[in-house]
């Protein structure tokens, strides 16, 4: 289904052709993000959500808090077990494929944004072919499919199409691109996806139309609903992540928290996941003021850099932070730790928090195979680039077991 792309003139108000659902869940996660207040919180808050067992709303809001800071290491302590009781010795390998960099929407803090000046690119169905046999050669059994959100370069049967050849060499199929209507997620589906991961970016309604100028990624409501849509598609698992430092961090996080536990409760099947992005680089003020869309910028106020977006950069134990606090509220959940950040503090977070890890990572276009010559550039730099035997290797040398698959189709 086509999707009208002129900029809505209310961020809240669905464009045509985009499918709405009887969903209540936005409303109570953004009446509960705009509530949350994270300094009420005290030392007496934190140690009595330590105390608990299964952890409340409340006791989540607590251990996200400043006030739960000094206590990091006993949360490290306790997630390392919760952990360990839902997911044993394991951690996961898997890594991104970025078939596509044509983008329609205009982001401010994105690499692919419409306006910028890149080297843009797709992949043919030869290539992605090829790409992914270089990618399953290096022992991964699990991908993830990513776009540029755009549906005139990126069709649907275009992802469709991406997702039939990484079955023939993955057991595990994800997809990362534009949310999409719960019947194009059923064709994803069929074509051999089994779960999707969508960054709400931010769940501040008021930054999220600053920092989102143009095109279908514009409408917040859409974008908020996918996992559901996609659930009600047939996918098998959804993601949930807010790009950490675009806005508050720790209402957006205390926000994906709420949304992932919301979604929980209705689908009770579903295999729910987190995401845990720090913002990264994409350009500096130089490189943004030959951009085409820096005058735009500047009529919104917004500065054309990553860093500082008016929100606050958020430090490695703040980070470690979060991860513990959505592992002690949702135990069960998978938990993925990203490229964006240093090898060291990759290594660290396994086992303690995080269950998931990338392995030899790009997130440019057509460079996974060396019988491609021409690459696309890429949507954000990486801090650890290192391979998949160095992070297998390193996996080991932390005590744990690397798995590339558990999952059996019967």
């Amino acid at each position: 289904m086509q999707t009208d792309m002129r900029e809505p003139e209310n961020h809240m108000e669905y464009m045509e052709g985009m499918e709405q659902i009887d969903s209540d869940i936005l409303h109570q996660v953004i009446e509960a993000r705009n509530q949350y207040q994270a300094d009420a919180y005290t030392a007496r808050d934190v140690e009595e959500a330590l105390s608990h067992d299964n952890r409340s709303i409340e006791d989540f809001a607590a251990l996200l808090s400043p006030a739960a800071a000094p206590f990091l290491e006993e949360m490290a302590k306790m997630a390392k077990k919760e952990t360990e009781k839902h997911f044993g010795n394991s951690v996961y390998l898997f890594t991104p494929i970025y078939i596509s960099n044509y983008c329609e929407n205009y982001c401010v803090y994105c690499g692919f944004n419409c306006h910028n000046r890149i080297h843009r690119m797709k992949l043919n169905r030869e290539e992605m072919e090829k790409e992914m046999a270089a990618i399953a050669a290096s022992g991964l059994e699990e991908i993830l499919i990513l776009t540029g959100e755009s549906r005139a370069q990126s069709d649907v049967n275009y992802i469709g199409e991406a997702c039939k050849i990484a079955r023939k060499y993955f057991r595990m199929v994800g997809i990362e691109v534009y949310p999409m209507n719960s019947d194009e997620y059923a064709y994803l589906q069929k074509c051999g996806a089994d779960y999707v991961t969508v960054f709400q970016e931010t769940y501040d309604s008021d930054r999220y139309e600053m920092l989102h100028l143009a095109g279908h990624k514009r409408v917040f409501p859409y974008r908020f609903h996918a996992q559901e849509r996609a659930l009600k598609g047939g996918m098998r698992g959804v993601a949930f992540a807010a790009l950490l430092g675009l806005a508050d961090f720790r209402k957006d996080a205390f926000a994906t928290g709420l949304h992932a536990y919301y979604i929980q409760r209705k689908y009770p099947y579903a295999e729910i996941s987190f995401s845990c992005p720090r913002l990264r680089p994409i350009m500096t003020i130089e490189d943004a003021a030959r951009n085409e869309g820096s005058e735009k910028m500047k009529e919104k106020e917004v500065v054309p850099v990553v860093e500082p977006l008016g929100g606050k950069e958020v430090s490695e134990r703040e980070l470690m932070q979060i991860m513990c606090a959505y592992r002690l509220f949702l135990p069960f959940a998978g938990m993925t730790i990203s490229t964006r950040e240093r090898a060291d503090f990759r290594d660290h977070v396994i086992g303690v928090a995080a269950t998931k890890i990338s392995a030899g990572v790009s997130t440019g276009i057509g460079s996974h195979s060396e019988e491609i010559t021409e690459q696309g550039d890429n949507q954000f730099e990486i801090a650890d680039s290192r391979d998949v035997s160095a992070v297998t290797q390193a996996i080991k040398n932390c005590g744990l077991q690397p798995v590339m698959n558990d999952y059996v189709y019967v």
